[in-house]
Formats: C-alpha cells, sequence, structure tokens
C-alpha cells in the first residue's frame, strides 16, 4: 500500500512538472529579444499609489509580446506595496534600489550594499550634515522619516516621508517655486565632492543619494547584450537630474518620456500591441 501511495504521489509531482514546463513555454513572449524597463511612481502607478487592476492586466498582457522588467529607486517592499506582493516573481526581471536587488525569474541575482562601499564614518558623516542642513530649511510643515537608509542608496526628505498624500501634493509645489531640492542637492556635491557620488531627485518629496554608477543604468549589467536587440526604457523622470535620466540618455536603451501609468499604455500599446 505504501508503495503504491508513493508511486501515485511520484505520477502525481511528474504530471505537475510537466503542466509547469508547459505553462513557462506559454509564458514565453512572441518577441524575447526585446525587453521594455519601466519605473514604477508616475510611470506605472501615481507618485506612491497602488498600480490599479486594469494597469496590471495591461502589463501582464504586454508581457506575452515582449519582454518585461521593473526597475524602480525604492526597495523591494514598497514596490510591492505599489505593484503587489510578489511583484519580483511576476516579471522575468525585477530590480529594486535601480538594480542593487536584482531578481531574475523570481530569482536572486546580487544585493550591493552602501554602508560596505561607503563604510560607516562616512555614513554618518553625510547623516550629520544632512540633519543640520534640514533643520534650517523652513517649510509650512515638517514630518518624520527625513533620511531614509536603504541597502543601496540614502533618500532624503525634507518634509519628511511620513506626510500624507495632501501634505505631499502642497510641498511639491514649494518645492518647484523655491528649488528646495535643487539647492540641497548643489549643497551636497560641494559637501562629499570627495565620495564620488550621485544625487537624483525623483517623485514629488525625496531624492536619492549613492554611489556613481548606482543609477538606474545599473540594472543593465544584467541584461546580457547578445540577449536582446532592443531594450526600451519608460519613465517619467527623464530630465537631467531626474532620477531615469542615466538610464533613459544611456546608448543601450531606446527611451520613452512618459506622463502618467495612461500614456505608458498608450506609448506601449502603439510600439508593441500591433
Amino acid at each position: 500500500r505504501d508503495i503504491f501511495i508513493w508511486w501515485e504521489q511520484r505520477d502525481l509531482s511528474l504530471r505537475k512538472d510537466r503542466h509547469s514546463k508547459k505553462q513557462k513555454m506559454a509564458e514565453t513572449p512572441v518577441n524575447p529579444r526585446i525587453i521594455a524597463l519601466f519605473d514604477v511612481d508616475g510611470t506605472l502607478t501615481i507618485p506612491r499609489g497602488e498600480v490599479t487592476p486594469d494597469m496590471m492586466a495591461f502589463m501582464k498582457e504586454l508581457s506575452k509580446k515582449i519582454t518585461v522588467g521593473i526597475v524602480g529607486g525604492s526597495d523591494l517592499p514598497k514596490q510591492e506595496e505599489q505593484l503587489g506582493e510578489g511583484i519580483a516573481k511576476v516579471f522575468p526581471y525585477n530590480f529594486s534600489q535601480n538594480g542593487l536587488v536584482a531578481y531574475k525569474d523570481g530569482e536572486l541575482q546580487e544585493v550591493q550594499t552602501i554602508s560596505k562601499f561607503l563604510g560607516e564614518d562616512n555614513i554618518k558623516r553625510i547623516v550629520n550634515w544632512t540633519l543640520k542642513y534640514l533643520a534650517d530649511i523652513d517649510i509650512p510643515v515638517k514630518r518624520g522619516t527625513f533620511i531614509e537608509f536603504r541597502s543601496g542608496m540614502m533618500n532624503i526628505s525634507p518634509i519628511g516621508r511620513n506626510c500624507s498624500r495632501e501634505e505631499r501634493n502642497d510641498y511639491e509645489k514649494i518645492d518647484l517655486e523655491r528649488n528646495i531640492r535643487k539647492n540641497m542637492v548643489e549643497a551636497m556635491k560641494k559637501e562629499f565632492a570627495d565620495l564620488n557620488l550621485t544625487f537624483s531627485i525623483g517623485g514629488q518629496i525625496s531624492f536619492d543619494v549613492f554611489p556613481t554608477g548606482w543609477d538606474k543604468t545599473y540594472c543593465l549589467k544584467f541584461l546580457k547584450e547578445e540577449d536582446f536587440d532592443e531594450i526600451h526604457f519608460f519613465g517619467d523622470k527623464t530630465f537631467e537630474g531626474g532620477n531615469d535620466y542615466e538610464i533613459f540618455t544611456s546608448e543601450r536603451t531606446i527611451g520613452h518620456t512618459v506622463t502618467s501609468p495612461d500614456d505608458t499604455r498608450e506609448q506601449c500599446t502603439k510600439l508593441f500591441m500591433g
């Protein structure tokens, strides 16, 4: 009897394996040698918002036509808040923190950390200077989490990441009028010139600080040139100083500037869904 049960379980397991292989083959896109990489905020979602069911359904349809990858500046837990739990296993490529945490086919490929790279003394130096600078900025509202330490970068927000959506929208208007983030970035470039850092303004309320070369082009090292004929990138902060600029202007990519998730869907439909 035990042998019969074992054999039945083995047969079921083999059938499941065959089924999963068929499923995987069925999911291979029509044009696997064309890949499109997508920013998250302002591209697949509204800033810090959740992806709509319609947008996610479109992305899954798109992945039947071409290879799809996600490349965001936030860490994976924040990416999951916006795009859904298990997003690293939904599309063939997933890059959080610009690719410093990289997944291919749901498998972790690499994790790089800024603390290892810069050393704790320099991390403390940046944190201490930032807190002193932010204390002297006069804005109507300040909340909490002014510095968010991520494994691959530091995210700095003059208003604090704990602000509400309404406060976030109000701050963005003030920031555009007074160049608060741009001025702070210029001051940091002078103060930390010896560390060879890159400063990237993204979203509505913050900017990223990371070693030069750790922008979104970092993810391209995981895309072998011989595997792809075209690498497309879609993002909204493609201006110089924006966190999509380097990958948008890379020689390896075909860059597309978008203004909203709806615009992303419209451009992709014209390019890939015909």
